[in-house]
């Protein structure tokens, strides 16, 4: 059970440090109306996921083990390559400090709605997420819900540690921000080499 624990919070963990609609959303929200109001909000992902998972797993239960296991490589090369991005961000520049405070949606719902049209849910589950789970699932159902438990266990508890220190710290300085940056291009590219890794073998023993 520990490698699904550690899979899924890893994945989850490299989600909340790497900048996207989501995480501006947050932290607009945060800035213009405080991280006690916007708290609620780090779980929208648990929300706008739901429908994007059982879309993708009714897909991924009609394939074959053979393009599950591709599809769980190409999931590999997916994110190595969003390793060597942030990688390459983390040596050009500082991640950006904050967004301008325009108005942004105020309810948990089109909390929800800002990450249904963000393209990352549906390539985490359609590319990582969706395969693993259909792997741990067919060794034993408790490892694809231990697998599922921590990424979105981690991924909600670090969206709120992100609000609240949106809200008391205003934003780190540039030199934590490229920290955090490398740290997820390091955590991207270890969960990249193993689903590699784990796909070849799979492939290997088939």
């Amino acid at each position: 059970m520990l490698p699904s624990l550690i899979l899924g919070g890893g994945l989850a963990f490299a989600a909340v440090l790497q900048p996207g609609p989501l995480q501006a959303f947050l932290l607009s929200r945060t800035i213009a109306t405080g991280w006690k109001r916007t708290l609620p909000a780090a779980l929208s992902p648990v929300l706008s996921d739901l429908p994007i998972a059982l879309l993708v797993l009714l897909v991924l239960g009609r394939l074959p083990p053979f393009g599950q296991q591709l599809l769980r490589m190409a999931g590999g090369l997916l994110l190595l390559a969003l390793a060597w991005s942030a990688l390459r961000q983390w040596h050009t520049a500082p991640a950006s400090s904050q967004p301008a405070p325009n108005p942004a949606p105020r309810t948990l719902l089109q909390a929800t709605t800002v990450n249904l049209l963000n393209p990352n849910p549906y390539l985490s589950w359609a590319f990582v997420l969706g395969p693993a789970a259909i792997t741990a699932w067919r060794q034993s159902p408790h490892l694809a819900v231990a697998l599922v438990a921590a990424f979105y266990g981690v991924m909600v508890a670090g969206l709120a540690l992100f609000i609240f220190v949106a809200g008391t710290a205003r934003f780190l300085r540039p030199g934590a921000q490229r920290t955090l940056v490398l740290i997820s291009a390091v955590t991207l590219a270890a969960l990249g080499a193993y689903q590699l890794v784990a796909g070849v073998r799979e492939l290997s023993a088939g």
